[in-house]
């Protein structure tokens, strides 16, 4: 399952917006939400678990925000394509990601399919060296008092 939203509209942006500011506290409490719908025919309620209460508002926060999305299970397999859309780099910088074995994957036929938990395992590895290299230069320009310029 791969679902994708487009931008949403204005009208769908201010809709997110109001959504968001009434779904935040049910967030905060960290249990399921109990909705009703008031045009259905079937006045029972839908419980959303607490997990899908949570999405929901990243979901509506992007759309307030005016952002495309796009939903990945984690088991899912990827195309190269996909894949380096997610990391935000080129298709050849991927691949030699995946030949340098950075990143697992394996090959249907003569196409590469890169499961979502192995990128995202790959990402977050890449954005924890990033933030300490990002640290450690805070800390010398600190150091060097350039920040006192």
């Amino acid at each position: 399952m791969l679902a994708q939203l487009h931008p949403p509209t204005l009208q769908d942006s201010e809709i997110a917006r109001e959504a968001t500011a009434r779904i935040v506290p049910f967030v905060r409490t960290n249990k399921p939400l109990e909705l009703q719908i008031t045009e259905e025919v079937n006045p029972e309620p839908i419980i959303l678990p607490a997990g899908a209460v949570a999405m929901l508002k990243d979901i509506l926060e992007a759309m307030a925000a005016g952002h495309s999305i796009t939903m990945i299970p984690h088991h899912a397999e990827l195309t190269t394509v996909q894949a380096a859309d997610i990391l935000n780099v080129s298709r050849p910088y991927l691949i030699k990601l995946l030949k340098e074995d950075k990143i697992p994957y394996r090959k249907v036929g003569t196409h590469r399919r890169i499961r979502m938990e192995d990128l995202m395992a790959y990402k977050e590895i890449t954005d924890r060296e990033s933030r300490a290299a990002m640290d450690e230069l805070v800390a010398l320009s600190e150091e060097l008092g350039l920040y006192d310029l």
